[in-house]
Protein backbone atom coordinates (compact mmCIF):
# COMPACT_ATOMS: atom_id res chain seq x y z
CA UNK A 1 0.00 0.00 0.00
CA UNK A 2 1.55 3.39 -0.61
CA UNK A 3 -0.27 5.41 1.37
CA UNK A 4 1.22 2.96 5.00
CA UNK A 5 4.68 4.44 4.71
CA UNK A 6 3.48 7.63 5.38
CA UNK A 7 1.56 6.95 8.20
CA UNK A 8 3.77 4.67 10.13
CA UNK A 9 6.28 7.48 9.73
CA UNK A 10 3.91 11.01 11.44
CA UNK A 11 2.28 8.89 13.65
CA UNK A 12 5.66 7.72 15.26
CA UNK A 13 5.06 4.95 18.33
CA UNK A 14 1.76 4.85 17.15
CA UNK A 15 2.65 2.13 14.50
CA UNK A 16 3.79 -0.10 17.53
CA UNK A 17 0.14 -0.08 18.82
CA UNK A 18 -1.21 -1.13 15.69
CA UNK A 19 1.36 -4.08 15.10
CA UNK A 20 0.53 -4.94 18.38
CA UNK A 21 -3.20 -5.23 18.07
CA UNK A 22 -4.42 -4.65 14.83
CA UNK A 23 -5.76 -7.82 13.94
CA UNK A 24 -7.58 -8.30 11.07
CA UNK A 25 -9.07 -5.10 10.65
CA UNK A 26 -9.25 -3.65 7.29
CA UNK A 27 -6.92 -1.60 5.94
CA UNK A 28 -8.80 1.70 7.01
CA UNK A 29 -9.33 0.95 10.12
CA UNK A 30 -5.33 -0.06 10.74
CA UNK A 31 -4.81 3.24 8.96
CA UNK A 32 -7.20 5.56 11.80
CA UNK A 33 -5.35 3.80 14.68
CA UNK A 34 -1.99 4.68 12.98
CA UNK A 35 -3.33 8.18 13.36
CA UNK A 36 -3.96 7.39 16.84
CA UNK A 37 -7.68 7.08 16.96
CA UNK A 38 -9.85 3.62 17.28
CA UNK A 39 -12.85 3.63 14.76
CA UNK A 40 -16.21 4.69 16.50
CA UNK A 41 -18.27 6.02 13.69
CA UNK A 42 -19.52 3.05 10.74
CA UNK A 43 -17.36 3.34 7.62
CA UNK A 44 -20.20 2.80 5.21
CA UNK A 45 -19.81 6.28 2.59
CA UNK A 46 -18.72 5.25 -0.64
CA UNK A 47 -17.28 7.56 -3.14
CA UNK A 48 -20.05 8.41 -4.66
CA UNK A 49 -21.74 8.79 -1.21
CA UNK A 50 -18.57 11.07 -0.37
CA UNK A 51 -18.77 13.36 -2.87
CA UNK A 52 -22.64 13.71 -2.73
CA UNK A 53 -22.38 15.62 0.63
CA UNK A 54 -19.53 17.79 -0.22
CA UNK A 55 -21.62 18.26 -3.69
CA UNK A 56 -24.46 19.11 -1.88
CA UNK A 57 -22.93 21.09 0.59
CA UNK A 58 -21.27 23.51 -2.55
CA UNK A 59 -24.31 23.69 -4.20
CA UNK A 60 -24.40 25.90 -7.03
CA UNK A 61 -28.41 26.53 -6.75
CA UNK A 62 -27.85 27.50 -3.20
CA UNK A 63 -25.32 30.17 -3.75
CA UNK A 64 -25.70 31.39 -7.23
CA UNK A 65 -29.63 31.94 -6.12
CA UNK A 66 -28.70 33.87 -2.79
CA UNK A 67 -25.84 36.17 -4.13
CA UNK A 68 -27.64 36.35 -7.78
CA UNK A 69 -28.60 39.66 -6.98
CA UNK A 70 -25.22 41.15 -5.56
CA UNK A 71 -23.50 39.57 -8.53
CA UNK A 72 -26.04 41.79 -10.61
CA UNK A 73 -25.33 44.91 -8.76
CA UNK A 74 -21.23 44.61 -9.06
CA UNK A 75 -20.53 44.05 -12.40
CA UNK A 76 -23.42 42.06 -13.52
CA UNK A 77 -23.08 39.52 -16.38
CA UNK A 78 -19.39 39.97 -17.06
CA UNK A 79 -18.53 40.00 -13.30
CA UNK A 80 -20.88 36.50 -13.16
CA UNK A 81 -19.87 35.12 -16.43
CA UNK A 82 -16.27 35.82 -16.10
CA UNK A 83 -15.92 36.24 -12.58
CA UNK A 84 -17.18 32.26 -11.81
CA UNK A 85 -14.33 30.18 -13.82
CA UNK A 86 -11.42 32.67 -12.41
CA UNK A 87 -12.66 31.66 -8.73
CA UNK A 88 -13.19 28.23 -9.86
CA UNK A 89 -10.10 28.02 -10.93
CA UNK A 90 -8.07 29.35 -7.78
CA UNK A 91 -11.18 26.79 -5.54
CA UNK A 92 -9.14 24.02 -7.51
CA UNK A 93 -5.79 24.88 -6.51
CA UNK A 94 -7.19 25.28 -3.00
CA UNK A 95 -9.23 22.08 -3.44
CA UNK A 96 -5.72 20.48 -4.42
CA UNK A 97 -3.32 21.63 -2.08
CA UNK A 98 -6.25 20.65 0.70
CA UNK A 99 -6.78 16.93 -0.97
CA UNK A 100 -2.54 16.12 -1.07
CA UNK A 101 -2.93 16.50 2.98
CA UNK A 102 -5.86 14.86 3.45
CA UNK A 103 -4.86 11.87 1.51
CA UNK A 104 -2.00 11.87 4.10
CA UNK A 105 -4.47 12.25 7.72
CA UNK A 106 -8.16 10.73 6.34
CA UNK A 107 -9.81 11.52 9.91
CA UNK A 108 -13.14 13.42 11.02
CA UNK A 109 -10.72 16.24 12.78
CA UNK A 110 -10.29 17.15 9.13
CA UNK A 111 -7.76 20.51 8.73
CA UNK A 112 -7.12 21.05 12.43
CA UNK A 113 -5.74 17.97 13.00
CA UNK A 114 -3.88 18.26 9.42
CA UNK A 115 -2.29 21.36 11.13
CA UNK A 116 -1.34 19.68 14.42
CA UNK A 117 0.45 17.07 12.25
CA UNK A 118 2.09 19.32 9.81
CA UNK A 119 3.76 21.77 12.66
CA UNK A 120 4.71 18.68 15.30
CA UNK A 121 8.31 19.02 14.51
CA UNK A 122 8.25 22.61 15.46
CA UNK A 123 6.47 22.25 18.42
CA UNK A 124 3.96 24.66 17.37
CA UNK A 125 0.87 21.76 16.53
CA UNK A 126 -1.31 22.65 19.65
CA UNK A 127 -1.70 26.36 18.97
CA UNK A 128 -1.99 25.23 15.02
CA UNK A 129 -4.61 22.87 15.58
CA UNK A 130 -6.88 25.17 18.20
CA UNK A 131 -6.49 27.84 15.84
CA UNK A 132 -7.29 25.99 12.89
CA UNK A 133 -10.02 24.29 14.49
CA UNK A 134 -12.10 27.23 15.89
CA UNK A 135 -11.95 28.79 12.39
CA UNK A 136 -12.99 25.76 10.70
CA UNK A 137 -15.95 25.25 13.21
CA UNK A 138 -17.39 28.61 13.32
CA UNK A 139 -16.86 28.66 9.78
CA UNK A 140 -19.50 25.51 9.44
CA UNK A 141 -21.82 27.39 11.73
CA UNK A 142 -21.45 30.43 9.88
CA UNK A 143 -22.13 28.08 6.86
CA UNK A 144 -25.46 26.11 7.95
CA UNK A 145 -26.71 29.92 9.54
CA UNK A 146 -26.58 31.12 6.29
CA UNK A 147 -27.49 28.32 4.20
CA UNK A 148 -30.59 27.86 6.08
CA UNK A 149 -31.63 31.79 6.88
CA UNK A 150 -31.28 31.96 2.95
CA UNK A 151 -33.37 28.73 2.79
CA UNK A 152 -36.15 30.86 4.99
CA UNK A 153 -36.06 34.21 3.41
CA UNK A 154 -36.20 32.47 0.00
CA UNK A 155 -39.74 31.01 1.53
CA UNK A 156 -40.38 34.09 2.36
CA UNK A 157 -40.37 35.40 -1.29
CA UNK A 158 -42.20 32.42 -2.34
CA UNK A 159 -45.30 33.06 -0.23
CA UNK A 160 -44.97 36.58 -1.40
CA UNK A 161 -45.33 35.62 -5.11
CA UNK A 162 -48.24 33.00 -4.33
CA UNK A 163 -50.22 35.15 -2.66
CA UNK A 164 -50.36 38.20 -5.00
CA UNK A 165 -46.57 39.54 -4.97
CA UNK A 166 -45.36 42.78 -3.82
CA UNK A 167 -47.14 45.09 -5.65
CA UNK A 168 -50.78 42.54 -5.31
CA UNK A 169 -51.55 42.74 -1.69
CA UNK A 170 -49.05 39.45 -1.28
CA UNK A 171 -48.33 38.45 2.14
CA UNK A 172 -44.70 39.36 3.61
CA UNK A 173 -43.65 37.40 6.23
CA UNK A 174 -41.87 39.44 9.20
CA UNK A 175 -38.42 39.31 10.34
CA UNK A 176 -40.31 36.72 13.62
CA UNK A 177 -41.60 34.54 10.81
CA UNK A 178 -38.58 34.04 9.03
CA UNK A 179 -36.57 33.35 12.14
CA UNK A 180 -39.23 30.70 13.03
CA UNK A 181 -38.84 29.17 9.01
CA UNK A 182 -35.12 29.07 9.93
CA UNK A 183 -36.00 27.30 13.38
CA UNK A 184 -37.67 24.76 11.96
CA UNK A 185 -35.74 23.82 9.21
CA UNK A 186 -32.69 23.31 11.59
CA UNK A 187 -34.79 21.25 13.69
CA UNK A 188 -35.85 18.97 10.58
CA UNK A 189 -31.85 18.99 9.57
CA UNK A 190 -31.02 17.68 13.29
CA UNK A 191 -33.66 15.26 12.97
CA UNK A 192 -32.53 13.61 9.68
CA UNK A 193 -29.23 14.18 10.71
CA UNK A 194 -29.74 11.80 14.05
CA UNK A 195 -30.64 8.88 11.59
CA UNK A 196 -28.35 6.12 10.97
CA UNK A 197 -25.28 6.88 8.28
CA UNK A 198 -26.93 4.72 5.34
CA UNK A 199 -29.92 7.38 5.77
CA UNK A 200 -27.67 10.46 5.43
CA UNK A 201 -26.09 8.62 2.30
CA UNK A 202 -29.01 8.04 0.47
CA UNK A 203 -30.09 11.68 0.88
CA UNK A 204 -26.93 12.97 -0.14
CA UNK A 205 -26.96 11.21 -3.30
CA UNK A 206 -30.65 12.25 -3.70
CA UNK A 207 -29.40 15.67 -3.24
CA UNK A 208 -26.74 15.84 -5.16
CA UNK A 209 -29.24 14.22 -8.02
CA UNK A 210 -31.70 16.97 -7.61
CA UNK A 211 -28.61 19.46 -7.53
CA UNK A 212 -27.46 18.06 -11.15
CA UNK A 213 -31.27 18.11 -12.41
CA UNK A 214 -32.35 21.00 -11.32
CA UNK A 215 -29.57 23.38 -12.82
CA UNK A 216 -29.91 21.65 -16.03
CA UNK A 217 -33.99 22.37 -16.19
CA UNK A 218 -33.55 26.16 -15.01
CA UNK A 219 -30.61 26.95 -17.27
CA UNK A 220 -33.00 25.61 -20.20
CA UNK A 221 -36.17 26.05 -19.02
CA UNK A 222 -36.08 29.88 -17.59
CA UNK A 223 -34.66 31.61 -20.73
CA UNK A 224 -36.64 29.41 -23.08
CA UNK A 225 -40.28 30.18 -21.92
CA UNK A 226 -39.05 34.31 -21.49
CA UNK A 227 -40.53 36.35 -24.47
CA UNK A 228 -37.80 38.57 -24.33
CA UNK A 229 -34.03 37.19 -23.89
CA UNK A 230 -31.03 39.30 -23.42
CA UNK A 231 -28.38 39.26 -26.21
CA UNK A 232 -25.09 37.21 -26.27
CA UNK A 233 -23.50 40.65 -26.43
CA UNK A 234 -24.85 41.35 -23.52
CA UNK A 235 -24.70 38.55 -21.29
CA UNK A 236 -20.43 38.28 -22.28
CA UNK A 237 -20.04 42.08 -22.92
CA UNK A 238 -22.26 43.67 -20.23
CA UNK A 239 -20.55 45.23 -17.04
CA UNK A 240 -22.88 46.80 -14.88
CA UNK A 241 -21.40 50.25 -13.30
CA UNK A 242 -25.23 51.48 -12.01
CA UNK A 243 -25.47 50.89 -8.08
CA UNK A 244 -26.34 52.08 -5.24
CA UNK A 245 -23.28 51.61 -3.51
CA UNK A 246 -21.45 54.94 -5.19
CA UNK A 247 -18.40 52.54 -6.26
CA UNK A 248 -17.77 53.44 -9.91
CA UNK A 249 -14.28 51.79 -10.29
CA UNK A 250 -14.87 49.14 -12.76
CA UNK A 251 -12.15 46.80 -11.07
CA UNK A 252 -13.34 47.51 -7.57
CA UNK A 253 -17.06 46.22 -9.26
CA UNK A 254 -15.51 43.38 -10.78
CA UNK A 255 -14.13 42.47 -7.53
CA UNK A 256 -16.73 42.68 -5.33
CA UNK A 257 -18.88 40.82 -7.73
CA UNK A 258 -16.66 37.71 -7.08
CA UNK A 259 -18.07 37.28 -4.00
CA UNK A 260 -21.13 35.39 -5.19
CA UNK A 261 -18.92 32.88 -6.94
CA UNK A 262 -16.44 32.42 -4.18
CA UNK A 263 -18.94 32.25 -1.28
CA UNK A 264 -20.83 29.18 -3.42
CA UNK A 265 -17.39 27.78 -4.00
CA UNK A 266 -16.93 26.59 -0.26
CA UNK A 267 -18.07 24.06 2.26
CA UNK A 268 -15.59 21.20 0.24
CA UNK A 269 -13.85 20.38 3.38
CA UNK A 270 -16.94 18.31 4.41
CA UNK A 271 -15.12 15.30 2.29
CA UNK A 272 -12.53 15.31 5.02
CA UNK A 273 -15.11 15.83 7.84
CA UNK A 274 -16.76 12.54 6.43
CA UNK A 275 -13.39 9.93 6.25
CA UNK A 276 -13.53 7.93 9.21
CA UNK A 277 -17.20 6.91 7.60
CA UNK A 278 -15.61 6.39 4.01
CA UNK A 279 -14.27 3.28 2.24
CA UNK A 280 -10.27 3.80 1.06
CA UNK A 281 -10.17 7.61 2.63
CA UNK A 282 -7.02 8.06 1.59
CA UNK A 283 -7.88 8.57 -1.86
CA UNK A 284 -11.86 8.79 -1.91
CA UNK A 285 -11.71 11.46 0.42
CA UNK A 286 -9.18 13.57 -1.99
CA UNK A 287 -11.31 12.58 -4.72
CA UNK A 288 -14.10 13.99 -3.62
CA UNK A 289 -12.88 17.10 -2.95
CA UNK A 290 -11.53 17.48 -6.43
CA UNK A 291 -14.27 16.22 -8.37
CA UNK A 292 -17.59 17.98 -6.24
CA UNK A 293 -15.47 21.55 -7.14
CA UNK A 294 -14.91 20.61 -10.24
CA UNK A 295 -18.95 19.21 -11.31
CA UNK A 296 -19.71 22.30 -9.30
CA UNK A 297 -17.70 24.96 -11.59
CA UNK A 298 -18.87 22.96 -14.87
CA UNK A 299 -23.05 23.13 -13.87
CA UNK A 300 -22.81 26.48 -11.93
CA UNK A 301 -21.18 28.28 -15.24
CA UNK A 302 -23.74 26.39 -17.20
CA UNK A 303 -26.78 27.91 -14.67
CA UNK A 304 -25.33 31.62 -14.49
CA UNK A 305 -24.96 31.69 -18.69
CA UNK A 306 -28.77 30.45 -18.82
CA UNK A 307 -30.40 32.78 -16.42
CA UNK A 308 -28.38 35.48 -17.29
CA UNK A 309 -30.02 35.08 -20.71
CA UNK A 310 -33.47 35.63 -18.94
CA UNK A 311 -32.34 39.12 -17.99
CA UNK A 312 -33.87 42.41 -19.14
CA UNK A 313 -33.90 45.91 -17.14
CA UNK A 314 -31.25 45.03 -13.98
CA UNK A 315 -32.43 48.25 -12.20
CA UNK A 316 -35.70 46.64 -11.83
CA UNK A 317 -34.67 43.22 -11.13
CA UNK A 318 -32.66 44.34 -8.30
CA UNK A 319 -35.96 47.41 -6.71
CA UNK A 320 -37.08 46.49 -3.82
CA UNK A 321 -40.79 47.50 -5.41
CA UNK A 322 -41.30 44.69 -7.80
CA UNK A 323 -43.04 41.43 -7.34
CA UNK A 324 -40.47 39.38 -5.56
CA UNK A 325 -39.68 42.41 -3.14
CA UNK A 326 -35.90 42.62 -4.74
CA UNK A 327 -35.13 38.89 -5.06
CA UNK A 328 -33.23 39.52 -8.25
CA UNK A 329 -33.23 35.63 -9.19
CA UNK A 330 -36.75 35.40 -7.95
CA UNK A 331 -38.61 38.01 -10.43
CA UNK A 332 -36.43 36.99 -13.38
CA UNK A 333 -37.91 33.35 -12.57
CA UNK A 334 -41.49 34.82 -11.98
CA UNK A 335 -40.90 37.48 -14.96
CA UNK A 336 -39.85 34.44 -17.85
CA UNK A 337 -43.10 32.67 -17.20
CA UNK A 338 -45.59 35.68 -17.11
CA UNK A 339 -44.39 36.86 -20.41
CA UNK A 340 -45.41 33.55 -21.73
CA UNK A 341 -48.05 32.40 -19.88
CA UNK A 342 -49.44 35.50 -18.25
CA UNK A 343 -48.96 33.78 -14.96
CA UNK A 344 -45.73 33.18 -13.13
CA UNK A 345 -46.57 30.02 -11.20
CA UNK A 346 -43.94 28.40 -13.53
CA UNK A 347 -41.41 30.72 -12.09
CA UNK A 348 -42.62 30.18 -8.47
CA UNK A 349 -41.90 26.24 -9.19
CA UNK A 350 -38.62 27.10 -10.04
CA UNK A 351 -37.88 28.85 -6.78
CA UNK A 352 -39.47 25.34 -5.45
CA UNK A 353 -36.57 23.43 -7.25
CA UNK A 354 -33.99 25.64 -5.82
CA UNK A 355 -35.64 25.84 -2.52
CA UNK A 356 -35.44 21.78 -1.87
CA UNK A 357 -31.71 21.70 -3.74
CA UNK A 358 -31.22 24.79 -0.62
CA UNK A 359 -32.76 22.20 2.00
CA UNK A 360 -30.68 19.39 1.12
CA UNK A 361 -27.54 21.76 1.15
CA UNK A 362 -28.43 22.69 4.92
CA UNK A 363 -28.72 19.40 5.63
CA UNK A 364 -25.37 18.26 4.34
CA UNK A 365 -23.79 21.02 6.42
CA UNK A 366 -25.33 19.94 9.47
CA UNK A 367 -23.95 16.56 8.96
CA UNK A 368 -20.28 17.89 7.99
CA UNK A 369 -20.57 20.24 11.12
CA UNK A 370 -21.46 17.70 13.63
CA UNK A 371 -18.76 15.46 12.24
CA UNK A 372 -16.17 18.03 13.08
CA UNK A 373 -17.61 18.99 16.24
CA UNK A 374 -17.05 15.26 17.10
CA UNK A 375 -13.87 15.11 15.95
CA UNK A 376 -12.71 18.49 17.99
CA UNK A 377 -14.56 17.50 21.18
CA UNK A 378 -12.82 13.91 21.10
CA UNK A 379 -9.41 15.71 21.26
CA UNK A 380 -10.70 17.67 24.41
CA UNK A 381 -11.35 21.25 22.55
CA UNK A 382 -14.63 22.36 23.37
CA UNK A 383 -16.22 22.93 26.35
CA UNK A 384 -18.00 19.76 27.74
CA UNK A 385 -16.28 17.52 25.38
CA UNK A 386 -16.84 14.69 26.88
CA UNK A 387 -20.52 15.27 25.74
CA UNK A 388 -20.24 16.12 22.10
CA UNK A 389 -18.09 13.30 21.10
CA UNK A 390 -20.88 10.62 22.10
CA UNK A 391 -22.35 8.59 19.69
CA UNK A 392 -25.47 6.84 19.83
CA UNK A 393 -26.68 2.85 19.06
CA UNK A 394 -26.61 3.62 15.39
CA UNK A 395 -22.63 5.16 15.73
CA UNK A 396 -24.18 8.57 15.32
CA UNK A 397 -22.53 11.56 17.03
CA UNK A 398 -25.71 12.83 17.97
CA UNK A 399 -25.29 15.42 20.55
CA UNK A 400 -23.16 16.77 17.83
CA UNK A 401 -25.83 17.14 15.75
CA UNK A 402 -27.91 18.76 17.84
CA UNK A 403 -25.41 21.31 19.34
CA UNK A 404 -24.68 22.03 15.75
CA UNK A 405 -28.22 23.24 14.57
CA UNK A 406 -28.91 25.31 18.02
CA UNK A 407 -25.68 27.03 17.71
CA UNK A 408 -26.56 27.34 13.58
CA UNK A 409 -29.55 29.40 15.06
CA UNK A 410 -28.07 31.18 18.07
CA UNK A 411 -26.13 32.78 14.74
CA UNK A 412 -28.93 33.80 13.10
CA UNK A 413 -30.45 35.77 16.11
CA UNK A 414 -28.97 38.79 15.37
CA UNK A 415 -30.85 39.47 12.18
CA UNK A 416 -33.23 40.36 14.40
CA UNK A 417 -31.77 43.35 15.36
CA UNK A 418 -29.88 44.22 11.97
CA UNK A 419 -28.96 42.20 9.02
CA UNK A 420 -25.67 44.25 9.09
CA UNK A 421 -25.32 42.46 12.06
CA UNK A 422 -26.12 38.87 10.44
CA UNK A 423 -24.45 39.62 7.73
CA UNK A 424 -20.98 40.14 9.61
CA UNK A 425 -22.06 37.21 11.28
CA UNK A 426 -22.03 35.55 8.23
CA UNK A 427 -19.18 37.00 6.17
CA UNK A 428 -17.20 34.35 8.35
CA UNK A 429 -18.47 31.63 6.32
CA UNK A 430 -16.54 32.71 3.34
CA UNK A 431 -13.50 34.27 4.96
CA UNK A 432 -13.03 32.67 8.51
CA UNK A 433 -13.83 28.81 6.50
CA UNK A 434 -11.21 29.95 4.00
CA UNK A 435 -8.27 31.04 6.11
CA UNK A 436 -8.83 27.64 8.14
CA UNK A 437 -8.69 25.90 4.57
CA UNK A 438 -5.46 28.37 4.22
CA UNK A 439 -3.72 27.43 7.21
CA UNK A 440 -2.56 23.57 7.12
CA UNK A 441 -1.09 24.50 3.46
CA UNK A 442 0.72 27.14 4.85
CA UNK A 443 1.82 24.75 7.38
CA UNK A 444 2.59 21.79 4.46
CA UNK A 445 4.81 24.26 2.13
CA UNK A 446 6.61 25.86 5.29
CA UNK A 447 7.46 24.32 8.45
CA UNK A 448 6.27 20.56 6.98
CA UNK A 449 7.83 20.96 3.65
CA UNK A 450 11.16 18.35 4.41
CA UNK A 451 9.04 16.34 6.21
CA UNK A 452 5.70 15.57 4.83
CA UNK A 453 5.00 12.75 3.53
CA UNK A 454 2.03 12.08 1.17
CA UNK A 455 -0.57 9.67 0.94
CA UNK A 456 -1.58 7.71 -2.39
CA UNK A 457 -3.14 10.87 -3.53
CA UNK A 458 -0.34 13.48 -4.08
CA UNK A 459 0.71 16.23 -6.49
CA UNK A 460 4.44 15.17 -6.82
CA UNK A 461 6.96 17.93 -6.73
CA UNK A 462 3.98 20.34 -7.79
CA UNK A 463 2.40 19.71 -4.24
CA UNK A 464 4.79 23.00 -2.63
CA UNK A 465 3.88 25.37 -5.86
CA UNK A 466 -0.02 24.79 -5.47
CA UNK A 467 0.31 25.04 -1.67
CA UNK A 468 1.40 28.65 -1.95
CA UNK A 469 -0.79 29.51 -4.80
CA UNK A 470 -3.57 28.34 -2.87
CA UNK A 471 -2.68 30.43 -0.05
CA UNK A 472 -1.51 33.69 -1.98
CA UNK A 473 -4.98 32.94 -3.48
CA UNK A 474 -7.15 32.59 0.57
CA UNK A 475 -4.73 36.02 1.61
CA UNK A 476 -6.22 37.78 -2.00
CA UNK A 477 -9.50 37.12 -1.27
CA UNK A 478 -8.95 37.90 2.64
CA UNK A 479 -8.43 41.76 1.92
CA UNK A 480 -10.77 41.98 -1.08
CA UNK A 481 -14.20 40.70 0.90
CA UNK A 482 -13.14 43.02 3.72
CA UNK A 483 -13.51 46.39 1.63
CA UNK A 484 -16.12 48.64 1.52
CA UNK A 485 -18.91 47.50 -0.29
CA UNK A 486 -21.19 51.26 -0.41
CA UNK A 487 -19.73 54.79 -0.17
CA UNK A 488 -19.94 57.20 2.22
CA UNK A 489 -19.03 54.62 4.57
CA UNK A 490 -21.44 54.63 7.58
CA UNK A 491 -21.77 52.42 10.81
CA UNK A 492 -24.73 51.21 8.56
CA UNK A 493 -22.97 50.73 5.28
CA UNK A 494 -19.30 49.60 7.22
CA UNK A 495 -18.18 46.29 5.66
CA UNK A 496 -17.82 44.29 9.32
CA UNK A 497 -16.41 41.27 7.55
CA UNK A 498 -13.19 42.11 9.43
CA UNK A 499 -14.75 43.25 12.44
CA UNK A 500 -16.27 39.99 12.97
CA UNK A 501 -13.07 37.61 11.14
CA UNK A 502 -10.92 39.61 13.60
CA UNK A 503 -13.02 39.63 16.48
CA UNK A 504 -13.13 35.74 15.98
CA UNK A 505 -9.27 35.48 16.11
CA UNK A 506 -8.89 37.84 19.02
CA UNK A 507 -11.02 35.32 20.38
CA UNK A 508 -9.62 32.44 19.54
CA UNK A 509 -6.15 33.99 20.45
CA UNK A 510 -6.69 35.02 23.63
CA UNK A 511 -9.02 31.46 25.01
CA UNK A 512 -5.04 30.48 23.67
CA UNK A 513 -3.28 32.70 26.01
CA UNK A 514 -4.99 32.51 29.09
CA UNK A 515 -6.12 28.99 29.39
CA UNK A 516 -6.09 26.49 26.26
CA UNK A 517 -2.06 26.80 25.97
CA UNK A 518 -2.31 25.37 29.54
CA UNK A 519 -3.79 21.94 28.56
CA UNK A 520 -4.94 21.34 25.12
CA UNK A 521 -1.97 19.12 23.54
CA UNK A 522 -3.43 18.67 20.01
CA UNK A 523 -4.76 15.63 18.79
CA UNK A 524 -4.78 13.09 21.41
CA UNK A 525 -4.83 9.42 20.83
CA UNK A 526 -8.26 7.13 22.16
CA UNK A 527 -6.73 3.55 21.89
CA UNK A 528 -6.23 1.22 25.00
CA UNK A 529 -3.26 0.54 25.78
Amino acid sequence: MAGQSSYSRLAGDEAAVISAGGGDDDYDAKKLRLLGYEPQLKRNLSLLSNFSVTFSIISVLTGITTLYGTGLEFGGPVAMVYGWPIAGTFTIIVGLAMAEICSAYPTSGGLYFWSARLCSERRWGPFASWLTGWFNIVGQWAVTTSVDFSLAQLIQVIILLSTGGNNGGGYLASKYVVIAFHAAILLSHALINSLPISWLSFFGQFAAAWNMLGVFVLMIAVPAVATERASAKFVFTHLNTDNSAGIHNNLYIFVLGLLMSQYTLTGYDASAHMTEETKNADKNGPIGIISAISISIVVGWGYILGITFAVKEIPYLLSPDNEAGGYAIAEVFYLAFKSRYGSGVGGIVCLGIVAVAIYFCGMSSVTSNSRMVYAFSRDGAMPLSPVWHKVNKHEVPINAVWLSAFVSLCMALPSLGSLVAFQAMVSIATIGLYIAYALPIFFRVTLARKHFVPGPFNLGRYGVLVGWVAVLWVVTITVLFSLPVTYPVTKDTLNYTPVAVGGLFILVLTSWVVSARHWFKGPVTNLSG
